[in-house]
């Protein structure tokens, strides 16, 4: 490999390693060959969102200027221009080794831009239309290097799975974006518990939740496994050297909706995590499942019709 690109994809690891710890260690299950793609994916998504959200003293417009530079970056080295980038070689490297479909990545950058001019969302419609871009099709990304049996039958639950996971985030994250000027959580949802955006606010500077903020978490919850009932028959159509990483990464991104649970769901007393023993304890159980094992499903009642 040339010192630039394994110089990238180690960039894009070193990311991934920091700021995404439990997808991190699901992907160690995978082969060692696969595992830098799946870092320079991680890598490509991660350092889209700090161009969104870690520029904060940034004004939006420098923000979304900086965002369309580097997506114009992008879209030129996909056109086989030179790339004077720290990470975006490994991303390239990637998507041509493994024919990734470009509009995936464009869906993304589209998801990214709209952060920075949408603060919130009316009902669960609308945004499904935005995590269709930041969540869905990053599950599609991911499905040519998991080498499924069938990938036309193996891409809706991909897509699932990308849509569990970034709700579970949502859930876990409430505070977090209030902090950045944004609910995700669809006031649709808010109305029908009672709720506005400034009962959010007030809830996330006492540090404990209101009673109808549990039950709207509650409820948010209920839809998120949904989406992982809906991912679970995926995993299984995955190439069995792929299964035990999506496998511990569907227990993972499940268990930190257990840990929202065991604290009588306030998302505002303390973050949400599944502390390391149980991690590693689902890491291992997981390498060591047997390929072609369905996955347990979480119950995934109803979603109420009330909050539409």
């Amino acid at each position: 490999m040339e010192p630039d690109l394994a110089a990238a994809y180690e960039r894009c690891r070193a990311l991934h390693r920091r700021h995404g710890r439990t997808y991190y260690l699901a992907t160690r299950l995978l082969p060692a060959w696969k595992r830098p793609h799946v870092h320079a994916l991680y890598g490509f998504t991660r350092h889209a969102d700090e161009i969104v959200d870690r520029t904060d003293a940034l004004p939006p417009a420098d923000r979304a200027r900086a965002l369309r530079d580097w997506s114009d970056r992008f879209v030129a080295g996909l056109h086989g221009a030179p790339v004077d980038d720290p990470l975006l070689p490994a991303v390239l490297h990637t998507i041509r080794a493994f024919d990734l479909d470009p509009a995936d990545f464009a869906a993304f950058l589209h998801s990214m831009a709209m952060d920075l001019e949408i603060a919130e969302y009316d009902d669960y419609a609308d945004l499904l239309e935005y995590m269709e871009g930041s969540a869905a099709v990053i599950g599609t990304m991911m499905l040519p290097i998991l080498d499924p049996a069938d990938p036309v039958l193996a891409r809706e639950p991909a897509r699932q799975l990308g849509l569990a996971f970034q709700l579970t985030n949502f859930i876990r994250d409430i505070g977090e974006d209030l902090d950045r000027g944004r609910v995700y959580l669809p006031q649709r949802d808010l109305r029908a518990f009672g709720l506005t955006t400034a009962d959010l606010r007030l809830a996330a500077q006492r540090g404990t939740a209101s009673t109808a903020i549990r039950e709207l978490v509650r409820f948010e919850i209920a839809r998120a496994r949904e989406h992982y009932a809906a991912a679970a028959p995926g995993v299984t159509m995955l190439a069995p050297t792929s299964q035990a990483c999506i496998r511990a990464a569907y227990h993972l991104y499940g268990g930190i909706l257990d840990e929202v649970e065991r604290a009588d769901h306030d998302v505002f007393a303390r973050r949400a995590t599944v502390p390391n023993r149980r991690r590693l304890l689902v890491a291992a159980r997981c390498l060591l499942t047997p390929a072609g094992r369905p996955v347990a499903a979480p119950s995934a009642p109803p979603v109420p019709q009330a909050a539409g």
